[in-house]
């Protein structure tokens, strides 16, 4: 059986000027997870638009595509290009389980919520000549999954290559968190077995690593065993967290450390502490941000802030305060959202009952745009505010300010040199993108989260664990 999985690009990727690097950071892990399935004389390719020219003069018997909202105008074009060729299409991901009766106008089958179930029934279905319109999932486990397939990946397109997913979903429910409503009618968060899991990293080649999860620290029992095994394997590597974890599980970040932590993105999403309890982010009331990231920048690591502008008790003056205080607290780097409706969640119902839905251009639902009427703010103020935001946030000025907050100029530096690289070089991310030559830039990236030497590196070892079966399912890795 000849089956092409494809990744869309999204709409902001596709820029004829030049594009973030953000476009050519992971390799599409869900894809490649799914292909583990398929049987071992099956010829199977899969195609990332955001890195790639995906060619369309072939004759696939399966096309296998994964949508995400500001991708799905892409992907139905996609799809309908090979229906009409009389090929079979399969649509999964975050924006077809939100919207299954528009993805399934363009789609032949379409899965709701993650593939570890519905993937491999559906492939039964198929081989035997009567899939089926529609799968949901409901049995959510990562047991008995198989490993992914790497081998499709082209590991050279990809600044990090050796991203990594070892958990589902997330424990804690925000009214405007997409995944919600992507797990919805089953477990909302579940782990990979610790063995498979450390399987999978011995499998990775180099040092560096990104954990995709959305909170790696989401079960403190799971986590510990994993940085116990991670132990002396020589990693660095970056993952996601919350304040909650950095400030109440202190023994658990420092044996994250210890196995290789270097960076952690954290979701502080507003200084408003008003709004947290409007959007159910009840992890972070109460919480001291600050003390989250002295304790963070203590320990060597860095923090990646995100932060939300547009909740109701957002006024004008919401993001100069933001900046302000990003800067002041020393945070390496920010990423910034406007408020954004995602079908399917609280935060869309809430509104739709509003009547505050602006329009539903999915291609405008990409954080960067308004898409609603705020509470306080016009729609274009709150536009104008974010790319605001994010001017004055990575000025040099401003780089140069949040350096200053380190007391050791080996950190000072570590800091220019993310934030600046990050942000500064947009021009030599897109040379390094079309010509196929990002990968060249992780040595340098290992060298900053290394910060210069500060952490003596250990040597790489292998692990002999039990065999075990690795990970994953139909999701937006």
């Amino acid at each position: 059986m000849r089956v092409k999985m494809i990744l869309p690009a999204l709409t902001e990727a596709t820029s004829p000027f030049f594009r973030p690097i953000k476009y050519s950071l992971f390799p599409p892990l869900g894809l490649a997870t799914l292909a583990g399935f398929l049987d071992e004389d099956d010829d199977v390719a899969i195609w990332d638009e955001h890195v790639e020219k995906v060619p369309f003069d072939d004759e696939p018997d399966l096309v296998v595509i994964q949508a995400y909202i500001t991708s799905a105008r892409r992907s139905y074009a996609i799809a309908d290009r090979y229906r009409a060729r009389g090929v079979y299409v399969a649509i999964g991901g975050l924006h077809p389980t939100s919207l299954p009766d528009e993805a399934q106008l363009h789609a032949d089958t379409v899965f709701l919520g993650p593939g570890e179930d519905t993937w491999p029934r559906f492939l039964q279905d198929f081989r035997a000549g009567h899939p089926a319109r529609r799968y949901t999932s409901q049995h959510r486990t990562l047991l008995g999954v198989p490993p992914i397939r790497r081998d499709l990946i082209r590991r050279h397109k990809y600044l990090v290559p050796n991203s990594i997913v070892v958990s589902r979903g997330c424990p804690h429910v925000c009214d405007f968190c997409y995944k919600v409503a992507f797990f919805k009618g089953g477990k909302e968060y579940y782990v990979q077995p610790v063995d498979s899991a450390l399987a999978e990293i011995n499998r990775l080649p180099g040092r560096h690593l990104y954990f995709l999860d959305d909170h790696l620290f989401g079960s403190p029992p799971f986590a510990t065993a994993l940085f116990d095994g991670m132990r002396g394997m020589g990693r660095l590597w970056q993952a996601a967290g919350t304040v909650k974890a950095v400030l109440e599980q202190p023994k658990l970040l420092e044996k994250a450390v210890e196995a290789g932590l270097r960076s952690l993105f954290v979701g502080f999403e507003t200084v408003n502490s008003a709004n947290l309890s409007e959007q159910r982010k009840f992890q972070n009331i109460g919480r001291d941000y600050g003390a989250a990231i002295r304790r963070l920048h203590d320990l060597g690591v860095m923090v990646n802030g995100s932060f939300v502008f547009g909740m109701d008790h957002d006024a004008p003056d919401v993001f100069d305060r933001t900046v302000a205080w990003a800067i002041e607290q020393g945070i390496e780097t920010a990423t910034f959202h406007i408020l954004t409706p995602y079908p399917d969640t609280a935060l869309y119902q809430r509104m739709d009952a509003e009547n505050r839905i602006l329009h539903r251009d999915w291609d405008l639902f990409d954080t960067r745009h308004v898409v609603f009427r705020p509470a306080q703010l016009q729609p274009g103020e709150l536009e104008a505010g974010y790319w605001r935001a994010y001017r004055e946030f990575y000025r040099w000025g401003s780089i140069w300010r949040g350096a200053a907050t380190k007391p050791v100029a080996r950190d000072r530096l570590r800091h220019i040199a993310y934030a600046g690289g990050w942000k500064k070089f947009e021009p030599f991310w897109d040379l390094a993108i079309r010509g196929g030559k990002v990968l060249h830039a992780l040595p340098f990236l290992e060298l900053i989260l290394e910060g210069f030497g500060r952490h003596a590196p250990s040597s790489p070892r292998t692990v002999s664990i039990a065999p075990a079966s690795p990970l994953t399912g139909l999701t937006d890795g």
